[in-house]
């Protein structure tokens, strides 16, 4: 792959990750502190927490194709509460983090294994379609959990 179709790429993976957090965005908007929060059933997550869960995967992902350490505590996600604010602000330094850093990107960055974790390298680009489905699966979550809430009896 040479830069130009590096940056084709890029624009179009960055353009669907803007989507997804521009729906991610029309999910939270407007929901109260209880509903954000709540969980389906006790193993299940909350949107909140689908939400930040997603974003910190996104970030570590990102920051991983172009070798940046990153201090993600993915557990820690797992455990939290927010306020509808909160995350709209965290989507939208989101979308600056994710601009940013695709931005930078070179087609080694996209072609070349990348470590991520403790996992074994892949491709960066194979490293960014599966976080993007990771993404659309939880958005897809997010949605079925709200849909669950407003038909609690």
């Amino acid at each position: 792959m040479d830069e130009d179709g590096a940056r084709t790429v890029v624009a179009t993976v960055g353009a669907l990750y803007h989507s997804v957090h521009e729906k991610l965005r029309e999910q939270v908007r407007g929901l109260d502190h209880g509903t954000l929060n709540w969980s389906p059933l006790p193993k299940a997550n909350s949107i909140a927490v689908l939400v930040i869960h997603t974003l910190g995967s996104e970030r570590e992902l990102i920051r991983s194709l172009r070798m940046i350490a990153t201090d993600r505590d993915r557990e820690s996600e797992f455990k939290v509460e927010a306020e509808p604010a909160d995350l709209l602000a965290l989507l939208d330094r989101a979308d600056q983090e994710l601009d940013e850093h695709l931005g930078a990107l070179t087609a080694a960055d996209l072609t070349e294994p990348r470590p991520r974790g403790d996992r074994p390298p892949r491709p960066g680009l194979e490293w960014l379609l599966s976080n993007y489905g990771h993404a659309r699966e939880h958005l897809a979550q997010i949605e079925l959990t709200k849909q669950l809430y407003d038909s609690r009896s």
